[in-house]
């Protein structure tokens, strides 16, 4: 059974340039072969700021908007996070959406697609990466950072240099090997999270 990949585009504001991104390496992805892709705007989602009356950690959700977020999250084996950097961190829309969940995530690999000015999101990555741990995710080195990303946008489209693809065929290739490492482990986690609903 091929893994399934969600690119997720983690920026909601208005004029933002994630969804053209996210759709260049959704496309990446799906013709690289390793993944069955999809790509997830958390725009379509509109989440407010984490209003759940109960700890995401009993998935008793009350409402229907953290319901679909949280399929949409049980479906993947491995993520990939198209984030532009913020104040050297991560928008508070992609904070606001990992804090939703808790057991959706754990034990998948994530990459990242980061994008801004010179520093290329890195810094926000690197913020990221410490609370994806949190969660049981396994965050890989490999990435395609993309500094000054502006230039290689034309009528809405990224033209992505020889770089870019270089680097989202390294990560693939990785997160690949992560996710089917995590697979066996993530498919006895998710058996014990069905026992325990059928008990509840």
């Amino acid at each position: 059974m091929t893994l399934k990949l969600h690119t997720i585009v983690a920026s909601t504001r208005p004029g933002r340039i994630g969804p053209s991104i996210g759709q260049w390496f959704n496309d990446f992805a799906a013709e690289h072969g390793k993944f069955d892709a999809t790509l997830v705007d958390l725009a379509d989602f509109n989440l407010p700021i984490f209003d759940e009356p109960e700890h995401p950690r009993l998935r008793n959700y009350r409402h229907a908007h953290t319901k679909a977020w949280s399929e949409s999250v049980a479906e993947a084996d491995a993520f990939v996070f198209v984030t532009p950097e913020y104040n050297f961190g991560p928008p508070p829309s992609l904070l606001n959406a990992l804090n939703y969940l808790v057991s959706e995530w754990q034990y998948t690999p994530a990459g990242f697609v980061s994008y801004g000015g010179i520093s290329g999101g890195l810094r926000a990555v690197q913020m990221t990466k410490q609370i994806l741990t949190t969660f049981k995710v396994m965050p890989i080195t490999e990435g395609v950072p993309m500094p000054m990303v502006f230039q290689h946008l034309e009528n809405g489209k990224l033209n992505a240099p020889d770089i870019y693809k270089t680097s989202a065929a390294t990560m693939l290739d990785e997160l690949h090997v992560w996710a089917e490492s995590l697979k066996s482990v993530r498919a006895k986690h998710k058996a014990s999270l069905a026992r325990k609903a059928e008990a509840a």
